[in-house]
């Protein structure tokens, strides 16, 4: 699997996959998986805590860093897929919807190259 290649529908039906193959399904629920989503997102900021701007960049980061980043990352999504799954959630339409929403509230003409 790659980003090339791989549907969110692959992502969400592997996510399922391993999820039911291990009877889990029974602890999926929104609130469980919001939770884990939290939890996995605050492992994440760990490998940033104290850490000046320019020790962040991935070029500076270890190979073993870099491992436990994209670790970190892929639990976050596994979760949030998983999260769609038992919400019943179309993550292309609901990333689609709030593109446009985002496009309202945030006008390229008034915020290019700023955050404010």
């Amino acid at each position: 699997m790659n980003d090339q290649t791989t549907t969110i529908r692959e992502l969400k039906d592997a996510v399922a996959d391993f999820v039911e193959a291990r009877d889990w399904r029974q602890f999926h629920d929104p609130k469980n998986l919001a939770m884990s989503i939290a939890i996995e997102s605050a492992e994440l900021m760990e490998h940033f805590q104290w850490l000046r701007s320019d020790q962040v960049s991935p070029d500076a980061w270890s190979d073993e860093t870099r491992q436990d980043i994209t670790d970190e990352l892929a639990d976050i999504l596994c979760f949030a897929l998983s999260f769609a799954n038992a919400a019943d959630i179309d993550i292309a339409s609901a990333v689609q919807a709030k593109m446009v929403k985002n496009e309202k509230k945030y006008p390229k003409e008034k915020f290019h190259g700023r955050f404010r």
